[in-house]
Parts: C-alpha cells; sequence; structure tokens
C-alpha cells in the first residue's frame, strides 16, 4: 500500500487487515506507526448497535475496508469504523462560528445539527434582531445556515446559538441604542466620594434653593436657626473633607 505522508485524525482511509487478535485487529493504513482497531470500534453489518462476539465476526486477515482515525498515539494510531462526530465537546467553545442544517422548529426556537453529539439550540430570540413570531417566519427545516455559539454544558448536554449574533445590527435599532446612551450619560451623577449625609444635606438645600417650601406657612425662628447651623455644618464637613485630602 502507497505511503501515507500525514495521518490526521477522523480522516477515513481504506486499510487492508494484517492481523486479529482477541482484543482487535492490526491494520495496514500506509502510516508509519502501527494502526490498531478496539473490538470496540468495530461494527457488524453497518449497524453500531448490533453486539459484537470476536473481531473476526467483523474482520478477516486480507480483508480491505475503510477505517476512520480515532486516536494518534504516540506509538499508535486508534482506528474505528465508527464515523466521529464532526465536533466533540471539548472542539465546541462560546464564540466559535459553525455551519449546520436546521433538523427541527418548535415555538421556542429551531435546533441545528452542526456535527455534534446533540443538536444545537437557536431560541427564537436569537434567530433575528427583529420581533419573531414563529421559528418558521426565519428559518424551515433543511435550511443550511451558520450561527455563533453562545454557551455550551457538556453535563447537560446542550448547545446554544445565535444566528443575531453574527448578523449587523439594523440602523434603527443603532440610533435607539444611541440614544439610550446619550441619555445615561446625562443623568446626572452623585460624587462617589460624598459622604451619605453630606448628600442629603446637599438634595435639603436644593430644595430649599428652588422654593419647593415657598407655599409653606412661616417656620418659626428656631426652624430657621435649624436650617443655619446645618448649613454652616455642611460647610465645615466639607471644608474638612477638603483639607483631608490635600
Amino acid at each position: 500500500m502507497e505511503q501515507q505522508n500525514e495521518i490526521k485524525a477522523k480522516e477515513r482511509y481504506t486499510g487492508t487487515v494484517l492481523k486479529t487478535t482477541l482484543q482487535g485487529a492490526l491494520v495496514d493504513i500506509g502510516s508509519e506507526k502501527p494502526a490498531f482497531i478496539h473490538i470496540s470500534q468495530a461494527v457488524k453489518d453497518n449497524d453500531p448497535k448490533l453486539p459484537i462476539n470476536s473481531i473476526e465476526e467483523v474482520l478477516k486477515k486480507g480483508q480491505e475496508l475503510d477505517f476512520w482515525v480515532k486516536r494518534i498515539r504516540k506509538d499508535r494510531i486508534e482506528l474505528t469504523m465508527k464515523e466521529p462526530l464532526a465536533l466533540e465537546w471539548r472542539e465546541i467553545k462560546p464564540g466559535m462560528t459553525v455551519k449546520g442544517t436546521v433538523v427541527r422548529l418548535e415555538t421556542f426556537g429551531a435546533f441545528v445539527e452542526i456535527g455534534a453529539e446533540r443538536p444545537g439550540l437557536i431560541h427564537i430570540s436569537e434567530l433575528s434582531h427583529s420581533y419573531v413570531r414563529t421559528p418558521g417566519e426565519v428559518v424551515r427545516e433543511g435550511d443550511e445556515i451558520e450561527a455563533k455559539v453562545l454557551e455550551v454544558n457538556r453535563r447537560k448536554k446542550q448547545i446554544k446559538l445565535s444566528v443575531k449574533a453574527l448578523q449587523e445590527l439594523p440602523e434603527e435599532l443603532q440610533v435607539d441604542q444611541q440614544v439610550g446612551k446619550q441619555k445615561d450619560e446625562e443623568q446626572p451623577k452623585e460624587d462617589p466620594d460624598l459622604t451619605a449625609m453630606e448628600i442629603a444635606m446637599r438634595q435639603a438645600m436644593e430644595k430649599s434653593e428652588s422654593g419647593e417650601d415657598s407655599d409653606a406657612k412661616p417656620k418659626s425662628r428656631k426652624k430657621k436657626g435649624t436650617s443655619s447651623e446645618q448649613e454652616a455644618l455642611l460647610s465645615r464637613t466639607l471644608e474638612k473633607k477638603v483639607g483631608q485630602e490635600s
């Protein structure tokens, strides 16, 4: 068999069975390292669920078949007759872009086959920047789409995807966001260095200066005196704070 320059994981190669053992079979796929298939990776009658009692039920010396490279180790190459997943769990990361086929629609979103153990879910809110009543308004079964991985939960076997994360934000929504940002910037912010007492006293003085109490009945001299004392206290507090900072 012609020598292979480079053997890659998940690639399919045609190999010839050299020897069978109780554990599996030695196979020539044209690699420098020995290639071995364990009995657990053999498939009988193209049905992975069928039990295999002996490797010779599936493979015989001199037989030529197609195998996939499951893993490449330092001393050997592990083979399989089960087509590997395009994406293993360890390979799926938030932020990566994947391609897939819509396989099922539900009221809450669309399931997409991306070559992983389980299909990924695009929630209805992640199908478009615009309002979507039903997923069928945006995608249909059989559609080939691209999506961004938002979250991966290996324990729960869940993959959350988004289509709108790869789409440019519509101009009208950009305007709305800009307006909202400007409003937030225009909101007065309290000085983080002021204490709660200083803030309360400042607000009381601002209310007095705005004339909110102009329609109220005149207060007693004692009340006015108290107001003057509050102003003096605030003045001393602020002066003390400035002295400490300098």
